[in-house]
């Protein structure tokens, strides 16, 4: 059997395959509830057999959405309409997931459809961002960011962990913070973007303890969930973060209990320079996983299934995380196993296609 096809044991869960839907924002949430839409959208992969499906971003507070069409997990109230995507999920065999995220100073973009820009303040559908530094993303385009003070980011902390608690009502088995693509956590992580020069800023140790502190709120919450980060590995830029401190915080991460890390790249500034092409991220995720030893997620233009199964045969990851060719393509674990030559079982209603 190939080895994109064998199960995955974590301590709590199993995995059937090896293959994970990643997060992909669909800017479609009202008030941050979740609607048909994604009970649709999300259910597919299930039906399709996907190994785990990671819900997109899903902010913790309002102003940590993306846009505001963003999922939200930030009150009680936002549980309820989740809960029949993961069971609509676990009836299929795949486990849910959730991406608990913020997006600090690129929040309160519009639609992606509509115009790709920041919503000031002042206008409808739009609100103060905020980060670790008051440092714009793009200088000329987007508005200052309010730095968060100390207080606030205990704030920022706390929802982390009652978002989780809520995750866990809602039937998540996989909590994934957000630690990548110029989003909050990750602009802490950032010497680019992070410039301050207290407890949260300047050293390795200080540029990490904002995420530290998330991790030690969930795993007050959590009871049999795995607990995931994604990170960029690199800013692709001079001088920002890179693979040499991905590596070293990869293992603070694995000794403090998260089972998977998800190694992506990129995000945090608006001059990054990136080498774009097939496998593109996946020497990062190999460098984690030889360095580390905990399990590793790779993503980034992975398209197939032999493409994928070439990545595990060659041990420099131990997950395959797929985001645009399932929106092509819902069965993409389907058509994967039959490039491989596997004979998966289908969902019972789709059995007639395989012939």
């Amino acid at each position: 059997m190939s080895i994109l096809f064998s199960a995955l044991e974590l301590k709590n869960h199993r995995l059937n395959n090896r293959i994970v839907v990643a997060p992909m924002c669909q800017y479609s949430a009202v008030d941050g509830f979740a609607t048909n839409y994604h009970l649709v959208h999300l259910g597919q992969y299930a039906l399709g057999k996907a190994g785990a499906i990671i819900q997109e971003a899903t902010a913790v507070v309002p102003e940590g959405r993306i846009s505001h069409g963003d999922l939200g997990l930030w009150k009680e109230e936002h549980i309820e309409a989740l809960k029949p995507i993961t069971a609509f999920m676990k009836e299929h065999g795949s486990v849910p997931g959730i991406q608990l995220a913020h997006a600090g100073r690129k929040a309160s973009y519009n639609k992606p459809w509509i115009e790709r820009v920041q919503i000031a303040a002042d206008q409808p559908e739009g609100w103060q961002t905020v980060g670790p530094s008051a440092l714009p993303f793009h200088p000329s385009k987007d508005m200052i960011p309010h730095a968060l003070t100390v207080d606030e980011i205990h704030e920022v902390v706390e929802a982390f962990g009652q978002a989780a608690a809520r995750a866990v009502l809602a039937g998540y088995e996989i909590i994934e913070i957000h630690g990548a693509h110029g989003y909050l956590v990750h602009q802490f992580l950032s010497p680019l973007v992070n410039v301050r020069e207290d407890l949260y800023g300047g050293s390795f140790e200080n540029r990490t303890r904002l995420l530290m502190e998330i991790l030690e709120a969930i795993k007050k919450v959590v009871t049999t969930q795995s607990i995931w980060v994604r990170l960029s590995a690199t800013d692709w830029a001079e001088g920002g973060w890179n693979i040499e401190e991905t590596v070293q915080l990869a293992q603070m991460l694995k000794d403090n209990g998260v089972e998977v890390v998800d190694v992506s790249t990129g995000g945090a500034v608006y001059h990054q320079e990136i080498d774009l092409r097939p496998n593109y991220q996946v020497p990062f995720a190999a460098a984690v996983k030889a360095e580390t030893s905990v399990l590793t997620g790779a993503v980034g233009l992975i398209k197939t299934g032999p493409q994928a199964e070439e990545i595990l045969q060659n041990e420099q990851a131990d997950l395959i995380f797929v985001a645009r060719e399932f929106l092509r393509n819902p069965h993409f674990v389907y058509q994967a196993a039959k490039d491989l030559g596997e004979d998966i079982a289908w969902a019972d209603q789709y059995e007639r296609g395989k012939e």
